[in-house]
């Protein structure tokens, strides 16, 4: 195991960077559409039973079948990778931002506007705010699963760590096999506990000391 990692340090290395990488910007765009979405819909009770269900229908799609899907409009690579685990990424934020934002009080909002804040003021600086912590706590629990995902995306030649497993599992009992599937796992658990506390990190810089658990 030691030789293998050793001989391929660099290949590791770069692998493990694409994947990070991968599942940062799949977060950002899956926090920012999730955000857009549920500040529209939080309001209106039709619209937060249509996310709530389209959230609970997404979780149970297999994530090979969604792969296989979209190989066919976009191919191999990097958009389908991205495409899906942008999905995958999405539903979890939308939800917890729909109960982030109906958990507010109508008087914290009703007062807000009584002091001269427009609607878009108080849902920058006083909606989103108090409803950030249960956002953030959205994105962790996505950004741990979107971690496994992005390496199943690798079944459709998608960038990361998933390389290793799947070029170990194709070739299961032959050499190196289970030290490629070891590396690339225990990679992406690595990565996965590093996001998670840059993640722990974002909640201390950004949720207000008054409303922090």
């Amino acid at each position: 195991m030691t030789d293998f990692v050793s001989e391929r340090l660099g290949q590791i290395f770069f692998a493990a960077w694409q994947h990070f990488s991968l599942v940062i910007q799949c977060l950002v765009l899956a926090t920012l559409l999730s955000l857009a979405i549920g500040s529209l819909i939080y309001r209106r009770k039709s619209l937060v039973a249509a996310a709530n269900s389209v959230s609970a229908i997404g979780l149970t799609l297999p994530s090979f079948a969604l792969i296989g899907l979209l190989v066919v409009p976009f191919g191999f690579g990097v958009t389908q990778a991205v495409i899906v685990t942008s999905f995958y990424a999405a539903l979890p934020i939308l939800r917890n931002t729909v109960v982030g934002l109906s958990a507010i009080k109508p008087t914290v909002v009703e007062s807000a506007r009584g002091i001269g804040m427009t609607r878009m003021g108080t849902l920058l600086q006083v909606e989103l705010p108090m409803a950030w912590p249960v956002i953030l706590a959205g994105i962790r629990v996505s950004a741990q699963m979107i971690m496994g995902i992005a390496a199943i995306t690798a079944y459709a030649l998608g960038p990361g760590l998933g390389g290793f497993i799947f070029s170990g599992l194709s070739r299961l009992g032959g050499a190196n096999s289970l030290e490629s599937v070891v590396t690339g796992v225990v990679g992406i658990i690595i990565l996965a506990l590093l996001l998670d506390l840059l993640l722990v990190g974002v909640g201390r810089l950004t949720i207000p000391r008054g409303i922090r658990v």
